[in-house]
Order: structure tokens, then C-alpha cells, then sequence
């Protein structure tokens, strides 16, 4: 089993703990952890709290975990690795007193002014990304029991076969969706593994707290609002096409996509792109600018004025929902599928309020770029000259307010680490600033 991000492993793992809806706490560990138990915790309506813990890497082979802290003063130590490694209890100690102090930094930087939630006599369902050598879980079931957990559940979407041995009787359950034979690293079985950052874990503990005193509050909301993550078909001008939506009370802007040729509503960077966008506090939608039967004629493929007519359809089809209909919209796209969402923004005016292309193809908008009047993002890989040109060309004959980021090392499809993180998040700015925060309805 491969995840596509841990947004995709966390409902997953969802679905295996859904009898415990509305009955436990989520605790995610910061900072990989925490994107799994965010789509955990909304799945089953429980609120999330963060647990952070650091690993106590030797010192000449920093991956290599010998143990690892947590809040209220956990320490959990791997003798067997302590030994074989040779270090001695000093060396062990500087260890620790450097990563307490980064404890603490992320401590105070994750809650803010957020107490800690109440976890006496709670059930407390601890996830992770995934378990390698279990020294972080296990600190994490303990930094939750002193906490005062009544009972405590680890659960994770992958890892090693013998994992339940190395845990002993750190949890009093155990649920883990994959233990596959050969497993070497976590990051092995995530088809994007890019590394959470402190921003992303704030966002998503902000919003789930949102959630929860929202429905604490007003759990019979007059305006109906029902938060959704699901497959839907979409009525565009008469065509059936299959879309991904992602909604969250508190968000007042959608992002749809535009996905390149080739691709589909499944493609997993512009999954990924959209699972930054959802921490960021924006819906997204995914969907597939053509039909199965459409698809297979590659002439429709690049049909620039076709596909940007979906996006118009699409973009119309969202106004006959009360609750989508309230929310700004912005086309996200990438290669051939930003040429449409230009296309599309030139067409529909002030409908659409801002536009972003990831390494788009903006030339094949041709004349209609002058048209353009929502806020433009162009993104282009450092490493994908030719594209870049036709970007700064491209730029050039836009009268809107835009911007053009070059991500430095970046090729086409930025496959290089760190590249695609880089643009998702710069997308996600460009968004919030256009969308969310100046465009509230």
C-alpha cells in the first residue's frame, strides 16, 4: 500500500477507527504526525491536540534514533542501540539538553496561547506518519498517560513487521493499517513525503479547533453548513464529470484545478498542492476537465478553449450550491491546464479572484491574457528553461496584477525535494492574501 501524502493516509485511517467517532481525543505528533490526525480527527468530530517529542539521534549518526523526549519531562531510551552505538551517558545528555530546548521552542510555537486539552479519564488516540524505530511513539504514550489518559491507542498508517514487539506495552491498542515485509524508511510507502513545517502544523491545529468550538457552539447552524471530503460528479453544461471536493467551516475561498495533459483529478502534486491549500484554510475542488470517452481523442486534450470552458462550467456549477456558492473562487493550474485557467479567468471576470500556474503553459492563453483581471501567480521551475521563457513572455503581456517565482533547482514536473513544497506554499499565499483574507464574503 502507497499513500499518495499523509492527507490520504490520515482518512484512511479514518475509515479503520471510525466506531470511535465522537468518543476519544486525536493526539498527532509534531510535526509529520500532525496532518494524519488532523483528517482523523475531523473524520471522527473529536478535537485535536499536538504532541511533541524529539528523537535523540547518536551523535555521529543523527538519524540513527537512540531514544526520544517529550512534554513533562518523558524520557525513553533504546538500550540495545545505546550500546551497540557505544555512547556513554554524557554524551546521551548533551543530546538531550540540545533537543529539550528545541522541545520547547515548537511546544510554545504549536499551541500559542492554546491550553492543552483536558486528556483525564479520555480515551487518547496517538498518531504518527508511520512507526520505524518506535522510540517517538513510545514517548508519546507516555507524555499522554502523565497527562492523565485513561486509555491510550497508537495508531499509524505504516509500519515495520515487528512493530508491536518494539512498542511492548507502550499503548493499550494497537491499529495500523500496513506492515509490510520489507520496509526500510516511513518515507518509502508516501508517494509525497515532504516534510510538515511549523506553519502547516499551526494551521492545522487552528482549524481544527475552530471546527470543534464551531460545532460545539452551534452544532444546528441555521446556514446548514456540512463540512465535506468526498468524490462527487459534477454537472457541467450537461457533461458528467468526477471531481474531488474538500470543504471546512471557517474557509471563505475554493481553489479549483486545472490539471496538465496527461493528468487527472488524481494527479498526486496537484493532491498534494490542494492538501497545503486545505491547511491553509481554503476548499479545494479536483476534477477531471474531460470524460473517459473525451479523454481518448488527444485532440481534446489540448483543446485550450474547451478546457477553459469546463472551468467556466464548473465554475458556474459551484453557484447552484448554498454553501459553495458563498465561497471566492481561484483556479489553480498547472502546465496546459494553466493556459484554461487563464482562459477561463478572462472569460468570467471578477468571478474568479485570483489565478496561480505551476509550471503552466500561459503562452497557449495567446491574446486572452490581456483580458486577464484576477491576480496572477506564475511559478516555473529554475531547471526548465524553456518554459520559463514562455512564462516571461507570457507575463509581459498580462495587465493584472502578477508575479513570477522561480524555484531555484526546480525542473518541469518539480520532482526535486523541497521544490514542489516551495510552490504549493507560495500558491497557498498567493491565495490567502487574494481570496481569503482580502475577499471575505
Amino acid at each position: 500500500m502507497t499513500f499518495i501524502d499523509r492527507g490520504d493516509a490520515g482518512r484512511r485511517l479514518a475509515s479503520r477507527l471510525a466506531q470511535l467517532r465522537g468518543q476519544v481525543v486525536v493526539a498527532g505528533l509534531a510535526r509529520g504526525g500532525v496532518p494524519v490526525a488532523f483528517e482523523v480527527a475531523r473524520t471522527l468530530d473529536v478535537p485535536l491536540d499536538v504532541i511533541v517529542v524529539r528523537k535523540l539521534g547518536v551523535p555521529y549518526e543523527p538519524e540513527l534514533a537512540v531514544g526520544a523526549i517529550g512534554e513533562n519531562g518523558v524520557r525513553v531510551i533504546n538500550d540495545d542501540v545505546m550500546r551497540l552505538s557505544g555512547i556513554n551517558a554524557a554524551q546521551l545528555d548533551a543530546v538531550e539538553a540540545r533537543e529539550r530546548v528545541e522541545l520547547e521552542r515548537r511546544s510554545t510555537a504549536f499551541r500559542g496561547a492554546r491550553a492543552r486539552l483536558d486528556l483525564r479519564g479520555r480515551t487518547v488516540v496517538v498518531v504518527d506518519d508511520g512507526v520505524a524505530t518506535g522510540s517517538s511513539a513510545r514517548a508519546a504514550c507516555q507524555v499522554v498517560r502523565a497527562q492523565g489518559a485513561g486509555r491510550v491507542i497508537l495508531a499509524v498508517p505504516v509500519a515495520p513487521k515487528d512493530w508491536l514487539t518494539r512498542m511492548g506495552d507502550a499503548a493499550d491498542e494497537y491499529v495500523c493499517l500496513e506492515t509490510p515485509e520489507a520496509f526500510f524508511s516511513i518515507g518509502q510507502f508516501y508517494e509525497n513525503f515532504e516534510q510538515s513545517t511549523d506553519q502547516e502544523v499551526i494551521a492545522l491545529l487552528e482549524r481544527s479547533m475552530r471546527r470543534s468550538s464551531t460545532n460545539t457552539s452551534a452544532s444546528n447552524d441555521s446556514d446548514g453548513f456540512v463540512e465535506r471530503d468526498e468524490e462527487i460528479e459534477i454537472d457541467a453544461a450537461g457533461v458528467r464529470l468526477a471531481g474531488q471536493l474538500h470543504t471546512t467551516r471557517g474557509a471563505n475561498a475554493l481553489v479549483v484545478f486545472a490539471h496538465g495533459s496527461g493528468s487527472s483529478r488524481l494527479s498526486p502534486r496537484n493532491r498534494y498542492v490542494a492538501s497545503v491549500l486545505n491547511a491553509g484554510g481554503l476548499s479545494t475542488l479536483l476534477f477531471d476537465l474531460l470524460t473517459v470517452a473525451e479523454a481518448r481523442d488527444r485532440s481534446n486534450v489540448f483543446d485550450i478553449s474547451l478546457l477553459a470552458q469546463r472551468l467556466v462550467d464548473v465554475t458556474q456549477w459551484l453557484r447552484t450550491d448554498t454553501n459553495l456558492a458563498r465561497l471566492r473562487v481561484g483556479y489553480f493550474g498547472a502546465s496546459t491546464g494553466a493556459a484554461a485557467a487563464l482562459l477561463a479567468a478572462a472569460r468570467l471576470g471578477a468571478e474568479v479572484g485570483a489565478v496561480v500556474s505551476r509550471g503552466g503553459r500561459p503562452d497557449l492563453a495567446g491574446e486572452n491574457l490581456g483580458d486577464v483581471t484576477a491576480p496572477t501567480l506564475l511559478i516555473v521551475g529554475g531547471d526548465d528553461p524553456t518554459v520559463l521563457e514562455l512564462n516571461r513572455e507570457a507575463q509581459a503581456r498580462l495587465h493584472c496584477e502578477n508575479t513570477l517565482i522561480v524555484v531555484p533547482r526546480a525542473t518541469h514536473l518539480f520532482e526535486e525535494p523541497g521544490t514542489l513544497q516551495i510552490a504549493a506554499e507560495a500558491a497557498r499565499d498567493w491565495f490567502v492574501i487574494h481570496l481569503a483574507a482580502m475577499h471575505a464574503p
